[in-house]
């Protein structure tokens, strides 16, 4: 062993062996343990070394470190270094500021052998500590005194003469020590003083408040910022906020006491079972604190002060916390407190504070409260009923189920609890039971003797009633959805009954049946929404190859039972998509049409193009993409080349790409591929389509050129589907008749087109003329070139030429021929004759010039009548003719009228009326009171002739438009009159002579064209 007295000679050290490797602190009078043990070597300690102010220990032992076989250690005369060492070497330390360790602190040298340990204690001076305990603070003060004398820097006597002042209650002497005590050296001690010379300084406290008391709970946590004792500094802290709170309950200020007991109980970092009292006995000795019942004093005064301030939530969560981190000893004392206080005055208030936050819905104080209420008391059903309802708030479902089953065993002749069980197995979705309880609480209302309450019952409707109300929903939802529909749960393909009755079985129409039982005048729109969400459909769109499963080889049979090859595996793998994504059917061209009904095959072509507008997914499967392809793939895909998929990728709003694999192409696992730039980009490059249409095309008959061309390179299987498929994409229906062949379809789209919208861009195409009208292409892919651009002028030109012709046409003879084109009417098909307005030339002359003998088209000279001379080039044999030779037939180069030329705004586009209110002036009648104007009731001849001005402009711009080169038709007129398109293989571009003239020689008539 090693031993070791400490400089006043009132301790002794030990160090023991390897089996006990501790250092054990004994007091000299009474030789009992002061302390607990101190820990740190794992041999036999070999020596031990006290600093000369007594505040530092340091010890050696044999941890098989130093290479010799012992080792000692001391402190420098001085105090400043630390010297160790055994037989081979001397080592040299120098000490740290001791204000600065903490209450163990290490200092190791390099093998580990050496530890140095400090533990700051209050009254190191013990003779003075000795005259504390037997309360002779004379001699204490007397003591300190002196060595204070001895050596003006004895930071540690200052605090402890401070801590004297402070019990002889001498306040501004003891700041004015503890204050020395700290600007000689931060130290615990001096911390600790100051605080409570600080707080004891009742003068101050007077004059400035709360503002001191905050300086002062400050102060004392300033030593835990310098890494002190904080646990002293936390007992310190809790008592002084406890003596603060009870200052404050005395002065009726209970919100500001049940802060400061809060803050005690914040400060207290130890459990109501730690020995502070022993540990911290020189607080008990100088000021007589009773630091056994800190804890607990703590918390119950806040647990009162939170009551006293109506925060009684607060109040609660302090009584559970008491509760729950106190000992069985304690846990009693609070309890015997707390049952008096709970039935008085706690239950009451708790219930109305709950019933507040129930209407406020702050459910989680609610509950809270309310749970409060009934650990404290016998709870009642109304009690019980009220937290139901606030759990019901948060969707605590199982949590309501118990307490609505409590209310109905206290009253089970109310409907209360019946309803609020209802409500919880409605949010668990256990919707069967919630049907059973639901109808009991109906009955229970039809009971109930009350007036009110019956009229409650009223607000609610029956079963059957409800069922009715969803059966006409259902009806509307499924006569805009395909007929038949595969189940992607059974894998089953329904009819409309089978699909209502998968519904009707289904947790979604319980549930659905259960809102509107309870909200009759639940509107028409979230019905609606409830049962298209259960008929959300995904679609397919695939390029079908080989043999694909038709209607009959499926119906009656589980699709995924089926053998899975070619097409049928294709057709499981889809219904797999659908279902994982949580969609309850799925739909495939292939059989869920019946090929063989007519009837249903012209609906179902009809609709196609809204069933996959309205679709939840449209799954478009690529069958020649292999996994893992990169960007450029979708382009080269032989789905592009189909006619059908056009409707079907621009149609939906949600879409996704699937390659050989059923992998998202390009690994994009995101909802809807349409919001993938990089897939947008790559499709909008292989079709020609803008990216914003191939996002939100809208259906209808603007640009109806341009959607032709888009279709131009497209082929179907059957060949009547060219012009099917594109049905949807204008928005018309019209009959399916298969065996029609390509030209009649197309022709009978294409007329419907015009026929609807006036359209004459239609008819800009190149190459052979249809049998339907030769104003019509034989193909589809005569619309694949782009629509000819001819020269134009620039508005400065516009106005350059329109200044010209001011001084040369006559006013009355522009008007005129500007109200003639515009009273035009709009071209039209009857018979599958086109009734074209059109601006007309007499064909003249036709020459055919020489070419090679091999050439398989023709050059011809053309002279018209107001046109400058042209060639046209073309496969056809034209008649030749002359006015020295003439021919009986009669030729006409025409320029269909496009009403866009008089430049008139689109109404169509701007709102019927101006979304300014116009003032009361503008609306007063001439005459009026409101009206002080002179004008008449036909204007002011400045502003007629403005008008007119205006009128004659805009004539002049149409004559110059007029002017500019155009596309013009080459017509023949047949025998009973009606004309037939020629030479429409090659591009007829013509222009009139005399820009000047042109209102003069123009033929303004609407030709029939076969």
């Amino acid at each position: 062993m090693s031993l070791a007295w400490t400089p006043d000679g009132t301790c002794l050290l030990s160090g023991g062996y390897t089996e006990d490797p501790t250092i054990q602190k004994w007091d000299a009078f009474t030789w009992q343990h002061v302390g607990g043990p101190w820990t740190g070597h794992a041999g036999f300690i070999n020596a031990i070394a006290i600093h000369p102010a007594g505040a530092l220990v340091a010890t050696t032992s044999s941890d098989n470190h130093h290479t010799s076989a012992t080792a000692s250690v001391t402190f420098s005369r001085d105090g400043k270094h630390i010297l160790s060492g055994g037989q081979d070497m001397i080592s040299e330390w120098a000490v740290p500021n001791l204000s600065l360790i903490q209450r163990e602190v290490s200092i190791l040298d390099s093998d580990n052998a050496i530890r140095a340990c400090f533990t700051p204690q209050i009254l190191l001076n013990t003779a003075a500590h000795h005259a504390c305990i037997a309360r002779d603070w004379s001699t204490a003060e007397q003591l300190l005194t002196q060595d204070i004398n001895t050596d003006a820097n004895n930071y540690t006597s200052y605090a402890d003469c401070s801590l004297i002042m402070a019990r002889k209650h001498h306040w501004h002497h003891a700041l004015q020590d503890a204050m020395k005590s700290v600007n000689i050296q931060p130290s615990v001690i001096g911390y600790i003083s100051k605080g409570i010379a600080f707080c004891g300084n009742k003068q101050a406290i007077a004059i400035f408040n709360a503002d001191y008391h905050e300086e002062a709970m400050l102060l004392i946590r300033e030593p835990a910022v310098v890494c002190l004792d904080t646990l002293a500094c936390r007992v310190v802290e809790a008592y002084l906020c406890v003596q603060l709170g009870i200052n404050a309950t005395d002065d009726g200020r209970h919100n500001e006491a049940a802060d400061h007991f809060t803050d005690a109980v914040n400060a207290s970092a130890f459990s109501s079972k730690s020995p502070i009292h022993s540990m911290y006995k020189d607080f008990v000795v100088l000021f007589g604190w009773d630091l056994k019942s800190l804890w607990r004093n703590a918390h119950q005064k806040q647990c009162d002060a939170l009551l006293r301030a109506g925060r009684f939530q607060e109040a609660l969560e302090s009584h559970r916390d008491m509760l729950d981190k106190s000992d069985q000893n304690t846990k009693a004392i609070y309890l015997d407190w707390s049952n008096g206080k709970s039935r008085q005055e706690c239950s009451p208030l708790c219930s109305a504070d709950g019933d507040a936050a129930l209407a406020a819905c702050d459910y989680d104080r609610a509950i809270a409260l309310y749970s409060a209420v009934i650990n404290l008391n016998s709870p009642s059903d109304t009690i019980l009923a009220n937290r139901s309802k606030a759990r019901l708030g948060i969707s605590l479902w199982e949590d309501v189920l118990v307490d609505a089953h409590k209310v109905i065993e206290l009253n089970p002749s109310s409907h209360v609890g019946y309803q609020l069980k209802h409500a919880a197995l409605h949010g668990a979705q256990r919707y069967d039971e919630a049907m059973e309880t639901l109808q009991m609480m109906l009955l229970k209302l039809d009971d109930a003797p009350d007036t009110q309450i019956r009229n409650f019952f009223e607000q609610y409707v029956s079963p059957s009633e409800a069922a009715i109300f969803i059966q006409k929903v259902i009806g509307v939802q499924l006569d805009a959805a395909p007929l038949r529909l595969l189940n992607t749960a059974t894998g089953l393909l329904c009819g409309r009954e089978a699909q209502i009755c998968a519904f009707k079985t289904s947790t979604e129409y319980t549930e659905l049946l259960l809102s509107t039982m309870k909200h009759p005048d639940l509107r028409m729109e979230r019905i609606a929404d409830a049962v298209a969400a259960y008929f959300r459909c995904a679609m397919l769109s695939h390029r079908w190859e080989g043999r694909e499963p038709l209607l009959h080889n499926i119906q009656g049979k589980v699709v995924y039972k089926l053998k899975a090859a070619g097409g049928l595996m294709k057709l499981q793998n889809f219904c797999k998509v659908a279902r994982d994504v949580g969609y309850h059917w799925a739909w495939v061209d292939s059989c869920c049409i019946d090929q063989n009904n007519n009837v249903e095959l012209s609906t179902s072509l009809n609709s196609m193009f809204a069933w996959y507008r309205h679709s939840a997914l449209t799954a478009v499967y690529l069958s020649d993409v292999p996994p893992l392809s990169k960007s450029g793939a979708l382009g080269k895909s032989a789905w592009n080349t189909r006619g059908w998929t056009v409707p079907e990728f621009l149609a939906p709003k949600v879409i996704r790409f699937y390659q050989q694999d059923w992998t998202p192409y390009l690994d994009d696992r995101s909802l809807n591929h349409k919001e993938s730039s990089m897939i947008m980009g790559e499709l909008q490059d292989v079709t020609g389509i803008d990216a914003c249409a191939l996002v939100a095309y809208q259906p209808g008959m603007g640009a109806a050129r341009e959607k032709l061309q888009w279709a131009s390179a497209r082929v179907t299987t059957v060949q009547e589907d060219i012009a099917y498929s594109l049905f949807g994409i204008f928005g018309v229906q019209l009959p399916i008749l298969y065996g029609e062949k390509k030209q009649n379809a197309l022709g009978r789209l294409l007329q419907e087109i015009v026929a609807r919208s006036g359209d004459i861009t239609v008819l800009d195409w190149v190459g052979r003329p249809s049998e339907f009208n030769s104003c019509l292409p034989a193909d589809i892919t005569s619309y694949a070139a782009l629509p000819r651009t001819l020269p134009s002028l620039s508005e400065d030109e516009i106005q350059l030429s329109v200044s010209s012709l001011q001084n040369t046409v006559p006013v009355e003879f522009a008007s005129k021929f500007y109200t003639l084109l515009d009273n035009t009417s709009a071209p039209r098909f009857a018979n599958c004759r086109l009734h074209l307005p059109c601006i007309t030339f007499r064909v003249t002359e036709v020459r055919r010039r020489h070419s090679p003998a091999q050439e398989i088209r023709f050059t011809y000279g053309v002279k018209a009548d107001g046109l400058r001379d042209l060639l046209i080039t073309t496969e056809e044999t034209l008649t030749q003719f002359s006015r020295a030779k003439p021919t009986r037939q009669t030729f006409l180069l025409v320029r269909p009228w496009d009403h866009c030329l008089l430049e008139l705004p689109d109404f169509a586009e701007h709102p019927a009326f101006a979304d300014d209110v116009e003032s009361i002036g503008d609306w007063s009648e001439p005459g009026s009171p409101l009206d002080d104007s002179d004008e008449s009731p036909g204007g002011s001849p400045v502003e007629e002739e403005l008008d007119d001005l205006e009128s004659h402009s805009r004539a002049l711009r149409l004559i110059v438009r007029l002017g500019q080169p155009f596309g013009a038709f080459l017509l023949g007129q047949q025998r009973g009159g009606e004309y037939k398109r020629m030479a429409s293989d090659r591009d007829i571009v013509a222009q009139v002579r005399d820009v000047a003239s042109v209102h003069s020689m123009m033929d303004i008539r609407t030709l029939e064209v076969l």
